[in-house]
Formats: structure tokens, sequence, C-alpha cells
């Protein structure tokens, strides 16, 4: 049996494709340093999530699951060497290239005397008031120190007020100020300069310790495992139980400590001993202890706006006239959303038209990630005190956003809405949206499906597809999803929607199968899949087979992808790439022609365990042949086409860029597979950019 891919070296290789983009020449420069920041934050959560079980492994000297001694020391050694990476594009590339624009961020040593000035006073006035410097002794021990915040370690020379040697003491940098300080057009000569609050500090430790000696210093950072495990069985109400859990989860166990790269190892000893760490879970970093704040730092640059992408305005949805009543567009057909090339704007202005119809008697919500953005909470509101029946199927458990969910559970529950927590075990990750409607003494339903949240913010960053629809069995089958997760009644036969964890993933097999059995008969056969991950091992085995008897894969797997490309088949049956570009690729979208039949189904879910088994996912079929075909030509063919942001995944499970190599397989406007050659070096996003630009 071929042995299937690491997930925990895929996700980390996923994240190697986007820090080239910091590196990308044909990227603006500030937009190079955004995704930089943006592989803070993914590592940030892939520690938080993933690393707890590696640890594990390695101080048993055994196995947890999947893992093992070797894949932890694989997976430890390769996160090295991505932190290293990155800190070298930052010092080395970014950085400089950025000071040539007069874009400084300015350390201690940089800084003139006017500007040391300033600092110095801004440390008095702002910074020094909240800073509790903590020197270790028995009635002072090591304090605790919460997930992801940063402090100083300080070794201190000298005796203390009372005569006694406590040579160690601890600084927390307040979380309330800002990591970054602009410093006045006055002092910048000419230039744009910026210092970090670590570096205020640090150039005034000496302030905080009444004259003692400074011998040694560095920020730390310490990690924590954030994934929480709470028994729903053994708990009486969720909401309360989550809220009590949050406060917990700060605590968590340790999984890495970061430190400057000075830090002396007694100190770095010392710490790891404190957090009972392994030299493993050491990263030592050339420069600010978390880049990932650092992102600020493009929106807070003025003037430089050859440095930053330009604005993409999403256009106004082309199926929808501006005014026209969604009602009365949907009577006649659905209409199809491809976000964030059409707008967001548009699912808000169907919620607002529902919310304010007299006629609308009933509006039900799934709530996963909703972001800042409080427009859809306070329509929901608003129908409330308008008298109609709103139910939201919100889900606490979505991780780190628990406690905005709460808080908007909280908010509807406040108005009178009926808030419901779906399934206990499961999380409803399904994204629906149902409005029912008085029309000729009858109940109409108008319903929304979505490949992603109900997230404004991230409508403009992520691709997705979503759907408005007034198809009489689509929206009856989401009533009986609905329903379900409110009073957990049995779902009935559905006729349209695949429904996790019933039968999502075992219709997934039929239909791999049957494509395999097609092949097999000489057949056409081809699926085309794109994704977010493909870690779900049943899904994989059945790729595998159903390659061996002759059907082409062509996967579209953004992160990661535990399918092994077997070297053995005679021809590149399985072909699996991953798109990193301007925006991130979100949306599900699972084609298959078996044996000249085709067909395509939109889905919230992507092709792993937690989502077949452990989650409420839908898929909806895309029976329309006019929208099939503008799904292939807009999230299918420009993808597999993609000559400029695809990364292939070769045999020895290693990505390699395509630039400008052979596209084996790709479809044509009749559905139907060719062969192409090499095509000119083009981008998918970039494709679809000018696309809808030209639709304005």
């Amino acid at each position: 049996m071929v042995a299937l891919l690491d997930r925990d070296a895929s996700i980390l290789s996923f994240n190697r494709r986007v820090l080239s983009l910091a590196v990308n020449p044909d990227y603006p420069l500030l937009e190079r340093l955004r995704f930089l920041c943006i592989v803070s934050a993914n590592l940030d959560e892939f520690f938080e999530v993933r690393m707890a079980s590696q640890l594990e492994a390695m101080r048993d000297n055994g196995q947890k699951g999947a893992v093992t001694v070797k894949s932890f020391e694989r997976v430890s050694a390769e996160a090295h060497a991505l932190v290293e990476k990155q800190y070298h594009i930052f010092n080395y590339e970014l950085m400089p290239t950025l000071a040539q624009h007069g874009i400084k961020l300015l350390s201690n040593n940089e800084r003139d005397a006017a500007q040391k000035r300033w600092v110095a006073k801004y440390f008095e006035s702002d910074v020094k008031p909240l800073l509790v410097p903590v020197a270790l002794d028995p009635s002072h021990p090591f304090p605790k120190v919460a997930n992801k915040s940063l402090h100083f370690i300080v070794e201190l020379g000298g005796n203390d007020a009372f005569g006694r040697h406590n040579p160690i003491a601890i600084v927390r940098v307040p979380r309330l100020l800002p990591r970054l300080v602009v410093l006045p057009s006055k002092i910048s000569n000419n230039q744009q300069c910026f210092v970090s609050l670590t570096s205020i500090i640090r150039a005034h430790l000496s302030d905080l310790f009444g004259g003692r000696e400074i011998i040694n210093y560095s920020q730390f950072r310490v990690t924590r495992h954030s994934d929480m495990a709470l028994d729903e069985d053994d708990v009486s109400n969720l909401r309360t139980a989550l809220r009590q859990e949050l406060v917990h989860r700060a605590y968590g166990e340790s999984v890495r400590l970061e430190v400057s790269h000075t830090c002396a190892g007694a100190l770095a000893d010392f710490l790891l001993a404190q957090f009972n760490l392994p030299i493993q879970a050491l990263y030592r970093v050339q420069g600010p202890v978390n880049l990932g704040r650092l992102i600020q730092l493009p929106d807070l640059v003025k003037q430089f706006d050859d440095l930053k992408f330009t604005p993409f305005p999403p256009v106004w949805p082309k199926q929808l006239k501006v005014g026209e009543s969604f009602f009365t567009k949907l009577k006649k057909e659905d209409v199809l959303i491809h976000q964030p090339f059409e707008s967001f704007e548009a699912v808000i202005q169907f919620l607002h038209e529902a919310v304010h119809d007299p006629d609308v008697l009933a509006i039900h919500q799934t709530i996963y990630r909703t972001g800042s953005d409080a427009r859809m909470l306070q329509l929901l509101q608003e129908a409330v005190r308008r008298g109609k029946e709103v139910l939201a199927v919100v889900e606490l458990k979505a991780r780190f956003d628990e406690e905005a969910n709460i808080n908007w559970a909280e908010a509807l529950e406040s108005v009178g809405a009926q808030v419901v927590y779906g399934v206990v075990g499961l999380k409803t990750h399904a994204k629906m949206l149902l409005v029912k409607r008085r029309e000729d003494r009858v109940i109409k339903r108008y319903g929304h499906v979505s490949t992603g949240n109900y997230n404004p913010k991230t409508a403009r960053l992520y691709t997705d597809v979503c759907m408005l629809t007034a198809d009489n069995i689509l929206t009856r089958e989401m009533e009986h999803l609905f329903r379900h997760l409110t009073s957990q009644v049995p779902l009935p036969k559905m006729q349209k929607i695949l429904v996790s964890p019933f039968n999502l993933q075992s219709a997934l097999v039929r239909k791999i199968n049957a494509a395999g059995l097609a092949a097999s008969r000489g057949q056409p056969a081809l699926v085309i899949a794109k994704m977010n991950a493909l870690t779900d091992e049943v899904l994989v085995r059945a790729i595998m087979l159903a390659a061996q008897s002759g059907v082409d894969f062509d996967l579209i797997i953004r992160g990661a992808c535990i399918l092994p490309i077997d070297s053995n088949l005679s021809t590149a049956k399985i072909r699996v790439r991953s798109i990193v570009g301007r925006f991130l690729e979100h949306s599900r979208v699972f084609y298959f022609d078996v044996g000249g039949v085709q067909k395509m189904w939109l889905s919230s879910a992507d092709w792993m365990n937690r989502n077949m088994m452990r989650r409420i996912e839908i898929a909806w079929p895309i029976l329309d042949k006019s929208m099939q075909l503008r799904v292939i030509k807009e999230n299918l063919k420009p993808y597999i086409d993609d000559t400029q942001d695809a990364w292939v995944l070769g045999v020895d499970g290693n990505y390699t860029p395509v630039k400008h190599a052979h596209s084996h397989v790709t479809i044509n406007d009749d559905n139907q597979a060719i062969e192409t050659k090499a095509p000119q070096l083009k981008s998918a996003q970039t494709q679809l950019m000018k696309l809808y630009k030209s639709q304005t």
C-alpha cells in the first residue's frame, strides 16, 4: 500500500508557498510584507492546533495517532527552516528595499538624537506607566504567561533594594499599546519612520530597575495548545461552558518558545525549563518576535499606493439589476455570485429586503465566522423587532471565533431571536440562509447557500461561490436541515442536498468509484475538484484506486494534501496543484464527467475527515447547464491552466512552481477533456479580475 503524505508537513509546505509571495517581484513591496506577516499568523495556528500531538509522541518516544518521533523530528526541522527563511527575507530583502523608498523601521541604534528624545518622552508618558517588572524570588514566582503574549526576560547584576541577589526579572509587554508607533514627520527627515513597541522598551529597560546593571535580556513569546477539548455530553449549557473554557485556553500546554537570536543560553534554558519544553521547541529569531504584528505597517504607510495592490472593487453580480427585487428575480432563475469578483453586498441586500418585506414571515441562518462587520447581526435583530420569526444556528465552537459567536448569540437572544448551537458533538459548518415569505396564501421559500462564510471582510479577500435560489426542492431540503439542527429529528431522504456526516462522504466515494468503473470500460472519466484541503483517507484511497482504473483527476488543493503522486502509474492520472495568489482560494467545487455525463456540486466542505464525519456540511448540485459552464470557465479551467500562481505536487511529495510547464489536461467549452500545449504565463486570479473589470 502506498504511504500517504504527512499532513503536518503538507501544512508547512503550504506556508512555504505563501512565503514565496514575499519574494515575488511581481507583487507590490508592501503586499509582500503583508504575506510575510500572514505566514506568521498561519504558523501560530499551526503550533496552537497541530504541535501538541507531535510533542507528545516525542516525549513518549512512541506514536500519537499518525504522529511518530520521526515525524516530529521532520516537522520540527521544517518549521525551523521556514522561520529562518522568513526572517532572512524580512532582514535582507524586504526591510532594506522599503528603506530605499524612505519607509524605515528604526532600531534604537538607527535613531538620531531628536528621534531618541521623542521616543524617550513617549516611553515616559505612554509606555512606562503600564509596565510592571517582576523580579523573581520565592514570593514572586515565575508569572503565568498567556498564549502568544510578549515578554522580556532580564538578567540583572547587583542586589535589590533589600540587599538580595535576585538576578531574573520578567516584564510583560502590554497588549493594549500599539506594536508600531509612527514618528512625527518633523523628525523623520522626509521619510516615513516607525519604531516598534519592543524597541522602545528595550532602549529603556534600565529605567525600570533603579540603576541595576542589565547583563542580558531577550524578548520571549510562548505559544500554547489552544484546541479546546470540551465534553459536550457533560455540560448543561454549551455557551456558559465555552465562556469558562476560553479563560483557560490562554494557559494551555506550551508548544513553542520564541526568543531573540541574541538570547543568552542560560536564559533560554531557564525559559525552556519553566515551560517544560525540549530544545527543539526553541525558536531563535533575528528580528521582532512575532512578525505577524507588523501586518499593520502597510496600512500605516501613506502616499505609497504604488507599493500596494491597486484596489479591486467587486462588481455588482451580473445576473442582478440594481434595485430589482430579489424575490422577483429568483422566481425566474437562480443567481450565482462569484466572490470577491462580484460583491457580497448583494447577499446583505437580499437579507435587507427580506427583513423589510412585510410578507416575509421567517428567516433562518447558520452563523460560523462573521467578522467584525455587524450589519447582518443588526438586520437579524431588526427582523425580530418587525415581528418575524428569526432562527440563528450559531456555531459556538468555530475555532478562535468562539467569543465573537457567543456575543452574536447573546445579542440575538436579547431581542428575542431563537438561537440554537447545532448538534452535540458536531460543528455546524454549512452556510445557509433561508427566507419564508407568504405569497398568494402559500409560503414560498428563498435560499442562499455558499462555499464561504457570512463575513463581509473576507468576502473581499477570499474566492467563494454562493447561490441564491427559489428552487422548491432545494429550499425545502434546507428547511429540513434547519429543523434537524433544532429538534434533531431524522432527516428525510434528500433529493438534492448532500449532508455530512450522513451521506456526503459515501456519495463522493460512489461517484469516484463510478468514474473508475467507466474508465475500466474504456469510457471517458474525469474528476476535477477544487478545495482547501484533502486529508480524508477514505476519499484519498478511493481516488488512488480509481486512478489505477484510468480516471483522470485534476485536483486544485490550496493547502494540506496527503494524496501521494504514484510514480508507478503509467500515465499521470492524478495531478495536484495549489494556487497561491492575491486572494485566498476558498471555494469548493466538485465536477464529475463519467461516461460523458457531467455533474457538478458546490460545497461548504473540504475533503477532510472532520468535514465528512464531525461537521454538518452541505453540497448542492448545479443542474443548469449554463451555470455549470460558468463555474467551469471561472472556477476550474483558469486554475488548471494557471502558469503563474500554480504549484504542482511531485512524486517526491514536494511542490514546484509551474511557470511554463505543460498543462496535461484541460476542458474545453463543450466540457470535454483535451490535451493542451504549454500556455503563456498567466494567472487565474488576474484573468478573473480583468474579466469582471471589463463588465463594469
